[in-house]
């Protein structure tokens, strides 16, 4: 659905997007994720038409958005971080603006308009003045400016930006809506927001890509593990000192790597990065064959907010 290729785009020396590469299948809500200025905002540009790349392709649904820009645009809705809107118009005079342009008639129009507001939610202030909205509708708005010609692609620009927490469930709802059955890019620097919404994620560091994949699975993918920690009672005094134990956990497959063991009388405080499955079953095993007591026991996922932090300082 959305095919990037070696894309670069510079402004003067600064370099906003670095030799990019992804795909986007049809249907998935991705998150591209970034820190302010990592280049999220030029690369939904290039791909909504409004700047043209240096160097590199990219298509949308296997038109070249550099080639056909006309093409792209009917088959993409485009939120920015600021909405587009004419705050002078009422909601329905602004839709029916918006219609027109996208080249709907009568009652195709009429047709479009009805379903977009259900769609956003926009019935108890469709003869409203823009103005007089609050941040949570004018972003609704926003949305159905971009809907309202049905596309199939929705591409999405900080849409949650400087609104209160009830307004983000909201818009965070609304997306998860729009996305089951559209495929939707979603720009954040809220990892939370990710996590909220998005199947898959994009992370974006300096113009560059340092991380994509499942939203749910990447942290693991990239770490690779979870930290496992216990303090093991060796009441049999098996265990003469760090060493002689770490030997023995050092032959577990299931333990990784083993990050500490500091000995306090007879007992051994131990921090283990483990797989993820059956880790702590697997240190219950261990100890019973090493004549071993848990005192305690517990294990730390790492988060996406984890790897966001140590793929972008």
């Amino acid at each position: 659905m959305i095919k990037v290729e070696n894309l670069s785009k510079s402004y003067g020396r600064i370099k906003a997007v670095d030799d990019v590469s992804f795909e986007i299948d049809k249907g998935q809500i991705v998150g591209l994720l970034g820190p302010n200025g990592a280049g999220k905002t030029t690369l939904m540009k290039i791909l909504t038409c409004y700047h043209y790349q240096d160097s590199g392709k990219a298509f949308i649904d296997g038109i070249d958005v550099s080639q056909e820009p006309d093409q792209v645009k009917n088959k993409i809705g485009y939120l920015p971080e600021t909405a587009p809107l004419y705050t002078e118009m009422c909601v329905n005079e602004y839709l029916d603006f918006i219609a027109e342009a996208r080249g709907f008639r009568k009652g195709e129009k009429k047709q479009r308009i009805e379903q977009t507001v259900v769609d956003t939610g926009l019935s108890e202030v469709f003869y409203r003045p823009i103005r007089q909205l609050s941040k949570g509708y004018r972003q609704r708005v926003g949305l159905a400016q971009a809907i309202i010609h049905s596309p199939q692609i929705l591409i999405l620009d900080e849409p949650t930006t400087g609104l209160d927490p009830n307004q983000i469930i909201e818009i965070r709802k609304l997306i998860t809506d729009i996305g089951k059955s559209k495929t939707v890019i979603l720009s954040t620097h809220i990892m939370q927001e990710v996590e909220a919404v998005c199947s898959n994620v994009i992370i974006v560091n300096r113009g560059k890509i340092v991380a994509e994949g499942e939203t749910a699975s990447i942290s693991t993918k990239l770490k690779g593990s979870s930290t496992l920690e216990t303090v093991l009672v060796d009441s049999a005094n098996r265990f003469a000192d760090e060493q002689s134990l770490e030997k023995q956990l050092a032959a577990v497959e299931e333990f990784l790597k083993i990050e500490s063991i500091v000995k306090n009388g007879s007992e051994f405080s131990v921090v283990l990065d483990v797989k993820d499955d059956n880790s702590a079953l697997v240190m219950f095993n261990t100890a019973v064959s090493n004549n071993l007591k848990i005192k305690s026991l517990s294990s730390k996922h790492f988060s996406l907010e984890d790897v966001f932090r140590q793929l972008t300082n």
